[in-house]
């Protein structure tokens, strides 16, 4: 990530940041920007790697939230780790202070190699907790999707087979949409069809293509 009040540890790199709140279309944005060509990491993901025995943060976890959410083959249960999260705002603050610091490094570490190995790239983080984290100084561009209420439920319920009172605490849990569109450079409506949403998604890459370029270009001309 792009540290603030230093140099890019790889200025050939273009870094954005895709945030949005659950359920509103991220992965499928993701889908394309990676299609155009960019490197995306997703923090989910990561964080799933983190957490597997062994891993950098299983430990940490296990002794903050005790074995009642181990699985019975002795990995963590994301879905009881996520039972706790989503009902404890202290817990969610603990689960993010163990995570996001390890994240991050895991992620600077491949856009590291990415630029390395292809200059001049565009790197994607795929995050919901940039705006929360304070992590918007690390990116070139932050990019948001969003949709409008009645959808993003609807996509929650039919996505983790939940009630609309669970599904309303999840969405609740997390930072104001209007903390996110603060930080973000564009913003990406995705209530309509996933079609309009592909078609959006392309326009804003191409978008970042031509800020990327601009940026080159200024950088060729301070030297």
């Amino acid at each position: 990530m792009k540290r603030s009040g230093g140099k890019d540890p790889v200025p050939s790199v273009f870094r954005v940041g895709l945030t949005g709140g659950i359920a509103t279309g991220k992965s499928q944005v993701a889908e394309v920007f990676q299609e155009e060509g960019a490197l995306v990491l997703d923090a989910d993901t990561l964080g799933h790697e983190l957490m597997d025995p062994g891993g950098p943060a299983f430990a940490a976890i296990r002794k903050s939230f005790g074995d009642e959410i181990l699985g019975a083959d002795g990995r963590i249960d994301r879905r009881k780790l996520g039972g706790r999260v989503f009902k404890d705002q202290s817990a969610r603050r603990e689960i993010n202070a163990i995570l996001h610091p390890l994240i991050m490094e895991v992620a600077e570490k491949r856009i590291m190699e990415f630029g390395r190995r292809f200059p001049g790239g565009i790197a994607v983080l795929q995050a919901a907790l940039v705006a929360e984290s304070g992590a918007a100084g690390r990116f070139h561009r932050i990019v948001m999707t969003d949709c409008d209420a009645e959808t993003q439920i609807f996509r929650l319920k039919e996505r983790e087979g939940i009630p609309t009172e669970e599904a309303l605490r999840r969405i609740r849990s997390q930072a104001d949409p209007a903390e996110r569109r603060k930080i973000a450079h564009l913003i990406i409506d995705t209530s309509g069809s996933v079609e309009e949403t592909r078609a959006k998604a392309k326009q804003a890459f191409g978008r970042l293509r031509s800020d990327w370029e601009a940026l080159q270009a200024s950088e060729e001309k301070s030297e």
